[in-house]
């Protein structure tokens, strides 16, 4: 039972430090500005790991491989961490996999939580401060499929297909990891 908790804790904080870090990657991409609570919030859990990394890896482009570097290194750091308190029952080789499997699932679960309160909003306080955030965050994914999807009496039904096909993905995700793994 220790161990299931521990585990836990261990996925909620790394979670957190990645998941920050894959935000301020993806807002810098659709250039979001930070000066609002979500921005705030993204730096101050991602800017103790973000910034040293930059004095190594300059930014260049669109992409800042520094955020991306920091979610891929708290991922090992959090499968690596796992695999000594678990005894090093597996391979040692596998964590940098599982290091990826649990970042493609973060990226995955951030887009359909993202997605998830970007709709309520829009039902429940189309005006609430972050919606506008929101909005911009969810408009690549959802771009694509209201070119495709007809609205329904009134109703945009992109953001529902698109949480289903993130879901399905999520599935095929987990069935590739768990067949890799198998072997």
């Amino acid at each position: 039972m220790f161990g299931q908790i521990f585990a836990f804790l261990l996925e909620v904080a790394s979670g957190l430090v990645a998941g920050a870090c894959l935000l301020r990657l993806y807002m810098q991409l659709l250039r979001v500005p930070f000066g609002n609570p979500v921005g705030q919030l993204v730096f101050a859990l991602s800017d103790w790991l973000v910034l040293p990394l930059r004095r190594v890896i300059r930014p260049s482009g669109k992409i800042d491989l520094s955020c991306l570097l920091g979610a891929v290194l708290v991922q090992l750091l959090h499968y690596l961490v796992l695999w000594a308190v678990l005894g090093g029952a597996a391979s040692p080789v596998l964590i940098p996999l599982l290091a990826l499997f649990g970042l493609l699932r973060m990226v995955l679960t951030g887009l359909i939580g993202i997605l998830l309160i970007h709709a309520i909003l829009s039902w429940v306080q189309p005006h609430a401060p972050v919606a506008p955030i929101l909005a911009r965050l969810s408009e690549p994914v959802l771009r694509p499929l209201r070119r495709i999807i007809p609205l329904v009496g009134n109703v945009d039904l992109s953001p529902l297909v698109a949480l289903i096909a993130l879901q399905v993905l999520l599935m095929v995700l987990a069935n590739v990891q768990f067949n890799l793994m198998g072997r």
